[in-house]
């Protein structure tokens, strides 16, 4: 659930472009890359003072990077931002922190809880860990799955039925599953057309 501490992670510092300490981002978050925003690298924070390129490739250059050979020393590194820096969502979104430890529930039995938030290619999904040491399951976010998402519950609502999954049932309070789920596979966990296979995704949203 929401943690006021958390830190987003924005994307990663990728090649530079041109010469003035300019970089592109993988795995972007666009939203978190706004010109004047402060972000964490390498252990220090330095301001975007330079946005450029798309949504889909951003270019940005930090307050101290000033020339290539500095952005190619941050190569890899992860950007990141204090969640609390974070911009409001639109109604029906949330951001990865928000989402991850809530409880899912199908009516009264609790399946599990959301351990992250990924992209598929047709949809975003959260990945529960309803088995210490086991598998995990993954729900999508569409709207026949998801009947509500309570963040300052803390608890996530799903339509078993439209999921039409084998799960193991989890007493509310004990801990422990009550019938054991088969071994299928939970699908395909990472976004077409990312060089890195990263799966993370940094928000979320109840489509259809």
């Amino acid at each position: 659930m929401s943690d006021p501490s958390a830190e987003m992670q924005a994307g990663r510092v990728g090649r530079a472009h041109g010469l003035d300490g300019s970089f592109y981002v993988t795995r972007a978050l666009p939203r978190l890359l706004a010109l004047g925003a402060r972000v964490s690298v390498g252990g220090r924070s330095a301001e975007i003072v330079r946005r450029a390129g798309t949504e889909a490739r951003p270019i940005v250059r930090l307050q101290g990077v000033e020339d290539r050979a500095a952005a190619e020393a941050l190569r890899g590194m992860a950007l990141t931002v204090a969640a609390t820096g974070a911009p409001q969502l639109g109604e029906g979104e949330w951001w990865a922190h928000e989402l991850e430890g809530c409880a899912v529930f199908d009516g009264e039995l609790l399946l599990g809880t959301v351990a992250r938030l990924i992209e598929l290619p047709s949809c975003e999904a959260i990945e529960l860990d309803w088995r210490p040491g086991g598998e995990s399951l993954l729900v999508p976010l569409v709207r026949d799955a998801i009947r509500q998402i309570d963040v300052a519950a803390g608890r996530i609502e799903v339509n078993g039925d439209f999921l039409d999954f084998d799960l193991p049932r989890i007493s509310p309070g004990s801990g422990s599953a009550i019938d054991t789920p088969p071994g299928a596979d939970a699908g395909a966990d990472a976004e077409p057309g990312r060089d890195d296979g990263d799966a993370e995704a940094g928000e979320g949203r109840h489509g259809d």
